[in-house]
């Protein structure tokens, strides 16, 4: 990738219902000069709260700043029609989301490093924080192997080549050509959109020193549908492309499939209720080797939030392999919840 992709980005933020966070971080962006940030455009997917109304007034302040809508309340659907609204002239596209925490110089670095490293793409480490004790154990369990399983942009330190990571920057060649985000898909776009930019031989650089702040869900049921979600938009990944599957990522549909077996069988034979007790009894070693680690006993909790993680994934992935089986669609009450 020898072109010349300028300096000026254009930053593309999704929302829905974002009133609290979306205020600060448009002005932490426009912060930067015109010639980092050329424009930041949000795509608003009527937003229900005052999301629009607080975008409306720092445009009025700042021509930079564009509202666009999204009617089709879907992520992936909202950053296509930014994209689509950007100025040609921008070829570094940076993505942004509302419930995040950014460092001040975050946009100029990202597109430092797709220029140096001629990557198509740029993904950055994703650290979970809380505030709450439960927010703060299901982050314990996000940043380590037993929440995530090792993958890369949660506890990677390393930078370099990756096939997948949290989305930060772009070529806007590269993500023209590979078509943009399948809007289809209730999670894991991310993951399909890499697919397809490795596919047509884009370098895909993972940066470690970039690390941004994710909030995570504040109570159990909420953080049981986003990793449902996760789940299904993962088997939508498989099924669309066919592509191999990580051992980490067999883990919890298999998982499911033994906790099931053996609770029915338990009911004639009580001894196969060892592995749900066996697996339960790990979880809750890890979780208090964690909870020893950050010197903190709320993170307890994380006995619950990762047993939740495990089989909210597991259960989506399966459903959405199941009813590939019988040709039709999963009828999902979340689409239009927000990452």
């Amino acid at each position: 990738m020898s072109e010349d992709i300028g300096h000026a980005a254009a930053v593309i933020i999704p929302t829905y219902n974002e009133a609290r966070h979306i205020g600060s971080l448009l002005r932490q962006v426009l912060r930067q000069g015109s010639d980092v940030v050329d424009q930041v455009l949000v795509a608003d997917g009527r937003s229900e709260d005052d999301t629009r109304a607080i975008v409306a007034a720092i445009a009025a302040t700042d021509r930079r700043v564009i509202l666009i809508d999204n009617p089709d309340r879907i992520q992936s659907a909202g950053i296509n029609r930014a994209f689509a609204a950007a100025d040609p002239a921008c070829h570094i596209l940076v993505r942004m989301d509302a419930h995040a925490g950014y460092p001040d110089d975050f946009v100029p670095r990202v597109a430092e490093t797709l220029r140096t490293r001629k990557a198509g793409s740029v993904v950055v480490r994703l650290r979970t924080i809380g505030c709450t004790a439960l927010e703060r154990a299901i982050a314990a369990a996000s940043n380590s192997r037993l929440g995530t399983g090792g993958a890369a942009h949660r506890i990677g330190r390393a930078s370099g080549p990756v096939d997948h990571g949290h989305h930060a920057a772009f070529r806007r060649s590269a993500f023209l050509n590979a078509g943009g985000y399948d809007p289809s898909f209730v999670a894991n776009e991310d993951g399909e959109l890499d697919y397809r930019l490795a596919q047509q031989g884009n370098l895909i650089w993972f940066d470690a020193d970039i690390a941004i702040d994710y909030y995570p869900r504040s109570s159990l049921r909420g953080l049981a549908r986003q990793y449902y979600r996760y789940g299904v938009g993962r088997a939508q990944n498989y099924l669309k492309h066919r592509s191999g599957l990580r051992f980490r990522q067999m883990i919890p549909p298999a998982l499911v499939c033994m906790l099931t077996v053996s609770a029915i069988i338990a009911i004639f034979n009580p001894i196969f209720l060892a592995f749900p007790f066996i697996y339960i009894g790990l979880c809750a070693i890890l979780s208090i080797k964690l909870s020893c680690d950050h010197k903190y006993s709320g993170i307890l909790l994380a006995l619950p939030a990762s047993i939740i993680m495990h089989t909210a994934w597991g259960f989506g992935f399966l459903s959405r392999i199941t009813s590939s089986f019988f040709d039709r669609n999963i009828s999902d009450p979340v689409l239009g919840e927000s990452r």
